[in-house]
């Protein structure tokens, strides 16, 4: 869990996720919505990757990113054990 909330602590993270929250993408569309370099996306993917946040699923010759909701249903329901 402790992956989970650094990986959000990232600006450039959290947006991934935000673009990812509309559907699939691509690192090389993702990518696109930043003025970072290519291999910076591909780090920020890894660290979400690692701490479970998204899934990625190789397609043909691309792979397409996407929210691993699995994750942030776990973390709602143990955060909602403090309400």
């Amino acid at each position: 869990m402790n992956t989970f909330f650094k990986a959000l602590n990232d600006p450039t993270r959290r947006e991934i996720l935000e673009l990812l929250n509309s559907g699939d993408l691509t690192a090389g569309e993702i990518a696109n919505h930043f003025k970072i370099t290519r291999p910076s996306i591909s780090h920020h993917l890894d660290l979400l990757k690692q701490a479970g946040l998204v899934v990625c699923v190789r397609k043909g010759q691309f792979q397409k990113y996407s929210i691993n909701t699995t994750v942030f249903d776990e973390i709602l329901k143990w955060m909602m054990q403090f309400k």
